[in-house]
């Protein structure tokens, strides 16, 4: 049975939705509903930007990997930075949306530049999509960690610290596109593994110090 890679894309925007409506439990009334889905369409625009640079690139070669990374946290990096999201604590909201936007692209990445199997067999794609998700919690998860570094007016840190957790990541995804057949489940849980403690943590640490920190600064201010 032949897959069509095309419609995978509607894979990654799903559960990208799907965490951003999780994520933003309990956080109502700090951000702007407009402000988060027009971080996510922009993060889906970048996200399929990167993909296609990223296909131009052969697989498992160090500097490809640290420009990639270097490159996809800039973009969004740039994005977070507009001066109406600056020292703002929305922003690590709006960061953790513009990343999910961007995560969401890589399924239909992933299956497209696969070898002809992959595409044609059920199995093997179904374990891309999955492997897929912890590519959008890891760029979810990024996005607001650098919306954090940005809201603390510690930008360039937490740009840096987003590139250097990025390398090891992009080494797997990259180990996605040729691999040898046993290892490639595990790879895919990898990349699950890997997103998903970085997204636990943004989750659990960085969002609510964000909001526990604006909170402190107001009160601060009003004494």
């Amino acid at each position: 049975m032949s897959l069509l890679p095309e419609a995978s894309l509607f894979l990654g925007i799903i559960p990208a939705l799907i965490f951003l409506y999780i994520s933003l439990k309990g956080y109502e009334g700090n951000y702007k509903d407009k402000t988060v889905f027009l971080t996510f369409v922009i993060g889906i625009i970048l996200g399929f930007i990167s993909a296609v640079v990223r296909s131009q690139f052969l697989p498992l070669v160090f500097v490809a990997i640290v420009l990639l990374a270097f490159f996809e946290q800039l973009f969004k990096t740039i994005v977070l930075n507009i001066g109406r999201f600056q020292l703002k604590k929305e922003t690590v909201i709006y960061g953790l949306s513009l990343g999910l936007g961007f995560g969401s692209v890589f399924t239909p990445f992933l299956i497209i530049s696969s070898n002809a199997s992959i595409q044609n067999d059920i199995y093997a794609a179904s374990l891309v999509g999955l492997g897929s998700i912890g590519i959008i919690l890891f760029h979810g998860a990024t996005g607001a960690y650098i919306g954090h570094g940005i809201y603390a007016g510690k930008m360039l840190k937490y740009l840096l610290i987003a590139i250097i957790i990025q390398l090891p990541f992009n080494a797997i995804v990259d180990s996605t596109r040729f691999y040898p057949n046993e290892y490639f489940q595990y790879l895919q849980l990898g990349l699950i593994i890997y997103g998903g403690i970085l997204f636990w943590y943004v989750n659990k640490k960085i969002m609510p110090q964000t909001l526990s920190q604006s909170k402190r600064r107001k009160r601060s201010k009003t004494s």
